[in-house]
């Protein structure tokens, strides 16, 4: 299956020009020509099949066949906030892994404790979009920039929230256990360091459940990526 990504590609379109980056890797790099098929997602969930009509490498015209909405579609969803390693390369391979398991929104927070004060959103988002095409799904996640930790928990998170923490004196349930029922899940994953006392307190206050990701101590994108499996392994069922 030949996949491109059509973002502005709507369900109602007869046709389409694919963009001249996705021209050239249509016709140079992949040698299609007029008459083969290819598949387009618009990362909402819309999967299209479309014929090449003009093989053109900087503008490869295209006629619509089919369209399948909501494409891949879960009656769940998780939204994983975690505070961006120092590391980048690390952060860049959870955005990678998360996207081709399925993750519906990543939220980066400035906790007071974090290694990273900025990030490039647009490599990141870039990283997104070619994990969603190798794995083949049609729902690009949304992506959003640094959140101060205390403005995050001021937002209205519908659904299950949890905070994943290692402070001391704190009871915690397996996130496993806590996780029940087709909802919506936003889980908070803190920096190396961990959050600090005050930032737990401040989430359970705010209504967030503590839980723990299991016995081992875990790096944060680690931890974020065995939460968002967790999630799966419970409710695809």
């Amino acid at each position: 299956m030949h996949l491109f990504f059509t973002p502005d590609l709507q369900p109602t379109d007869s046709c389409y020009t694919l963009s001249e980056e996705e021209s050239k890797h249509c016709v140079r790099v992949l040698r299609l020509g007029k008459g083969d098929t290819v598949t387009l997602i618009d990362g909402r969930g819309g999967l299209f099949e479309a014929e090449i009509a003009e093989d053109n490498p900087k503008k490869a015209k295209l006629s619509i066949l089919r369209y399948q909405p909501e494409y891949g579609k879960r009656p769940y969803k998780i939204h994983v906030a975690v505070a961006p390693t120092k590391n980048m390369d690390r952060m860049e391979w959870f955005v990678e892994k998360a996207v081709e398991m399925g993750i519906d929104e990543i939220t980066f927070l400035q906790c007071a404790r974090s290694e990273r004060k900025n990030l490039n959103l647009d490599r990141l988002e870039k990283i997104a979009v070619s994990a969603m095409k190798q794995s083949l799904k049609a729902y690009l996640p949304v992506l959003h920039p640094f959140t101060r930790y205390a403005d995050f928990l001021q937002q209205s998170q519908t659904g299950q929230r949890f905070i994943a923490h290692l402070v001391e004196g704190q009871e915690r349930q397996s996130l496993a256990k806590s996780v029940s029922g087709e909802d919506t899940y936003t889980i908070l994953i803190g920096p190396e360091g961990d959050f600090s006392p005050e930032e737990v307190a401040q989430a359970l206050q705010a209504g967030y459940k503590p839980v723990t990701l299991g016995q081992s101590r875990l790096r944060t994108e680690t931890a974020a990526l065995a939460a968002c499996h967790t999630i799966h392994v419970v409710l695809d069922v």
